[in-house]
């Protein structure tokens, strides 16, 4: 499907990624100069905010009230500009609308923008088939390997969203949501039940009662978006079976400080500061388990125990998924430079350890980050193939 075209920014110019400040502010370099630059996106985005990689930006002179001078719309990715900025993906569906270009919604009209309804802000209220139609938009970022996620981090708003989304459909209204997916090699949407188990679970729920839609789209280099609108298969079967609470983990630990520590029946060793990886499992309530691991007050039982006491921080990355084991996860972290700590969280199994120093925080390492998507898409790419072969 093809439309007008449009171009959001009339000019942009591009700087390098050093590092996130916070949530709203980047530090990047142009033309030898470092320079802060405001970020419309709270979400994680760590497949995208590597360091090295290419920052699109506008100039901020002429926008009242806003104290950087520049804006980070979008971030290359693979050769291609993905947006960044959140409120673009309700420009570029209103734009998509009212071209009637927009899958799953043909002859769909705006009413208003930013609509309350049942205790929720939607993004547009629209005439559908001669009726009132409730839409929200949500801006997918992670993709890899022709599948497109979302969520990229927990989001108890796009949850709620759809909650309230299926509770207008029973009571007699209409509504739904789109993924607007920033890549036109998708093939496959589907919600990132790693990262968020609940979200994906209601989408599962509430799939009958609301349009569910993603549609993948194309930047160019001036970030004009591309003439090419595609609508990306919701492989719905291969998701029913694959969202359940059980598989491994990657807890990344931080260790502010050299320290000597008594490990169980490992006895005493001795840790340098810095960042280490932890390979871990839960066949079932794997959620729980998570939990236990970032709390520090617990009593010990497992080698992690011991250092996750001493960690001043600890990010869990959970991989749910009857595919792949925890020994998969600590040679992958092997294979991308961590050096194991002898025999750490592996005296039931073969592996030399299950725990790895790192040279630096693994989330700005780009082997990192792919190691860890190819993990989670890896067994889902073949259930998708499985399924669309029987199918066929």
């Amino acid at each position: 499907m093809n439309h007008p075209s449009f171009r959001p920014f009339p000019r942009v110019t591009h700087a390098v990624f050093r590092r996130r400040v916070n949530r709203f502010l980047i530090e990047c370099e142009q033309d030898g100069s470092v320079l802060t630059a405001y970020l419309p996106n709270p979400g994680r985005l760590w497949e995208l905010l590597l360091p090295e990689s290419i920052v699109y930006l506008t100039d901020n002179r002429n926008v009242p009230g806003r104290s950087t001078r520049h804006t980070a719309v979008a971030v290359e990715r693979d050769g291609r500009p993905v947006m960044l900025h959140t409120h673009y993906a309700n420009n570029v569906v209103k734009h998509l609308i009212d071209t009637d270009s927009l899958p799953g919604l043909p002859g769909a009209r705006i009413l208003r923008s930013e609509v309350s309804s049942g205790g929720s802000r939607f993004d547009f209220l629209l005439r559908f088939q001669d009726e009132p139609f409730y839409l929200e938009v949500k801006a997918c970022t992670l993709f890899q390997h022709g599948i497109a996620l979302f969520p990229d981090a927990v989001t108890a708003r796009g949850t709620r969203h759809l909650r309230h989304l299926a509770d207008l459909s029973r009571n007699g209204g209409r509504g739904g949501i789109v993924f607007l997916v920033n890549t036109p090699d998708a093939r496959y949407f589907i919600p990132d039940y790693h990262t968020d188990l609940t979200f994906a679970r209601t989408l599962l729920a509430v799939k009958k009662d609301i349009l569910v839609s993603a549609v993948g789209i194309e930047w160019t280099e001036d970030l004009t978006l591309g003439p090419a609108v595609t609508d990306v298969a919701i492989p719905w079967p291969v998701i029913e079976s694959e969202v359940h609470d059980g598989g491994c983990y990657i807890l990344i630990l931080h260790l502010p400080r050299d320290e000597t520590i008594i490990v169980g029946g490992l006895g005493t060793l001795t840790f340098t500061r810095g960042y280490y990886c932890y390979a871990g499992s839960a066949v079932r309530h794997l959620s729980r388990r998570i939990e236990r691991h970032l709390r520090k007050r617990k009593k010990f039982f497992w080698h992690i125990d011991y250092l996750r006491d001493r960690a001043d921080s600890c990010i869990a990355l959970p991989l749910r998924t009857r595919h792949t084991s925890e020994h998969d996860l600590a040679r992958g972290i092997g294979k991308i430079g961590g050096r194991p700590v002898p025999a750490f969280g592996s005296s039931d199994c073969t592996c030399r350890s299950h725990l790895f120093a790192m040279r630096g925080n693994p989330i700005h390492d780009r082997r990192f980050i792919s190691l860890m998507l190819d993990f989670r898409i890896a067994a889902f790419r073949g259930e998708v193939h499985r399924f669309t072969a029987q199918s066929s």
